[in-house]
């Protein structure tokens, strides 16, 4: 395996560890529910910038109780989130990608407000173990809540592989669409086993340098230099498929950068959902625009506490 080490988000260490109490993993799902529900209002009335009460009546809440709950899930007001999620804003993130890109490769991949990203190391299996599919390998996965919905999380002792995000009754679809990748791989469900490294994702008290979270990419060597550069996109910023194409020496590969984008497995930590097109469009996600708004939002709001 090559190994190399790549900062990508860290807040301050945690004293906190394990998986959430039961209740907190309810309200979280809960919480997901309703935002997912306002997002998805947001973004198809987002042409005419509704109110707070306009959101919170569509999703059956009162604006206290909406700005609450925005409070509680992303750290800031629907009003914000609106802003955040509009292609104005993501114009905005597009015009600085390319300056902010080459300043955090220069500075450690420092993003704005002193945020940083997940400190991740990872690992890139070789030709022979991608072609192997898996065979060898031991690959435990388990079903977690998040902050956007339920993640499933694929583990080896290598470190994380997989990482998809399923609504109720979508779980397996989800698992299936991770494991089938490595099909000779052996596949146990282990949810104790994937709990730490589903707290170390989504808890941001736990994103720490001095405890990296390890991935293991496992694609074509294209897919990998894709992935990559992905990690290098900072928190809180957006690139595009032609910005990707060119960092990886491929500067006409848009549409191959494209499908590699598509087929990364490991969502949110190696950040596909900050790839927007040229235009400033949002474009596709493998998991659903609205999770990729989502996602956004919760970023946006997380640089604009800490700057």
């Amino acid at each position: 395996m090559l190994e190399t080490a790549s900062p990508l988000l860290s807040l301050s260490p945690s004293s906190s560890s394990g998986a959430e109490p039961a209740a907190a993993a309810c309200d979280q799902a809960a919480d997901y529910a309703l935002v997912r529900d306002a997002i998805a209002f947001i973004t198809e009335d987002s042409h005419r910038q509704p109110s707070v009460d306009d959101i919170a009546r569509a999703v059956g809440l009162s604006p206290v109780q909406l700005n609450r709950l925005f409070a509680r899930w992303a750290g800031l007001t629907p009003k914000q989130f609106l802003q955040a999620v509009t292609l104005d804003a993501a114009r905005r993130l597009l015009d600085q990608s390319a300056s902010v890109l080459d300043t955090a490769y220069e500075v450690g991949l420092s993003g704005p407000g002193r945020l940083h990203d997940l400190f991740v190391t990872h690992d890139a299996m070789t030709p022979g173990a991608y072609k192997a599919r898996g065979a060898g390998l031991v690959m435990r996965h388990g079903f977690h809540p998040s902050p956007f919905g339920i993640a499933v999380l694929v583990t080896t002792e290598h470190g994380l592989a997989g990482l998809a995000f399923a609504d109720p009754g979508g779980e397996q679809a989800a698992l299936h669409d991770l494991i089938d990748r490595w099909p000779a791989a052996i596949h146990v469900a282990d949810q104790a086993a994937t709990a730490p490294c589903a707290a170390r994702i989504f808890e941001p008290g736990q994103w720490s340098p001095d405890r990296p979270l390890n991935v293991v990419m496992i694609g074509t060597d294209f897919e990998i230099r894709v992935w990559r550069t992905l990690l290098g996109v900072p928190f809180g910023r957006a690139t595009t498929y032609s910005d990707i194409a060119a960092r990886v020496g491929s500067p006409k590969a848009s549409r191959a950068v494209g499908a590699a984008v598509g087929r990364n497995p490991i969502s949110f930590v190696v950040p596909c959902h900050r790839v927007i097109g040229r235009s400033g469009d949002l474009t596709g996600y493998h998991w659903g625009l609205t999770r990729k708004r989502a996602i956004l939002g919760w970023e946006a709001g997380r640089v604009d506490a800490a700057g």
